[in-house]
């Protein structure tokens, strides 16, 4: 193909009706479609890594890695390969509903490696969860004992914004707090999920609008994770500490 070709671009039903879906062994569904940048192994390593427990609440949901999604105007169209004329209204995941399944295709070839590209899918089972299950009683108790204590730093902007509302004097306080459980709950279960994927330093989830939760507290978080959603077998959670030079 010529450099100058363009990419293909087609719509998501037809993208869904030709490419066929693989179940991994906790029940998700997937698929890999186009030229991605993530081998057929790491991507079937990535989605195992959900544990059974969460991947129960994922039902009539089906991922396709594809890579680009790309908005053109009201429409979104995927194209099958990286096309840089049309990476500038490409987002790096969209959720639709096709029939009675929802269809969620995630941009890989906007993302440098395959942590970025883990991450994005685990924050978006995170969220499905949430939606799904709701929020853990205990660890709402947990993260608000934290909120107590003065714990520095969030997890995330949506949940450092949230928790700034549930703890001021303003109106609608609950709502907030509820706000903030559910941003904090999802953020811990993608982090969790990043970590049974593979090993990383948590400083590189820093961001410069907020500061992270700092470690102690971020462990205690993923540990209660752990025991609502026990690693699947051949994977395993462990937190290490380190003196950074």
């Amino acid at each position: 193909m010529s450099p100058a070709t363009s990419a293909i671009t087609r719509q998501p039903a037809e993208v869904v009706r030709q490419s066929p879906v693989s179940q991994a062994a906790n029940g998700i569904c997937y698929a890999a479609v186009g030229e991605i940048n993530v081998s057929s192994a790491d991507m079937e390593r990535m989605v195992t890594a959900v544990p059974r427990a969460a991947a129960a609440a994922l039902q009539r949901k089906a991922y396709y890695f594809v890579p680009l999604t790309v908005n053109q105007g009201d429409e979104t169209v995927i194209a099958d390969r990286y096309d840089v004329s049309l990476s500038d209204n490409a987002v790096c995941h969209r959720n639709l509903n096709l029939g009675d399944s929802q269809c969620v295709f995630i941009s890989t070839r906007l993302m440098d490696d395959k942590f970025s590209v883990a991450f994005e899918f685990y924050i978006n089972v995170g969220h499905a969860l949430v939606e799904q299950a709701g929020v853990s009683r205990e660890f709402a108790d947990l993260v608000w004992k934290q909120v107590e204590a003065n714990a520095k730093g969030e997890t995330s902007l949506d949940a450092w914004e949230s928790r700034k509302l549930a703890t001021s004097l303003g109106l609608d306080v609950e709502k907030h707090k509820n706000e903030y459980f559910a941003a904090a709950f999802s953020d811990a279960i993608s982090i969790y999920l990043l970590s049974l994927y593979l090993d990383f330093d948590y400083y590189d989830l820093r961001e410069r609008d907020y500061s992270l939760l700092a470690p102690a507290q971020l462990a205690e978080r993923l540990r209660k994770i752990a025991e609502i959603f026990p690693p699947n077998p051949g994977f395993e959670f462990a937190i290490y500490y380190k003196r950074r030079s």
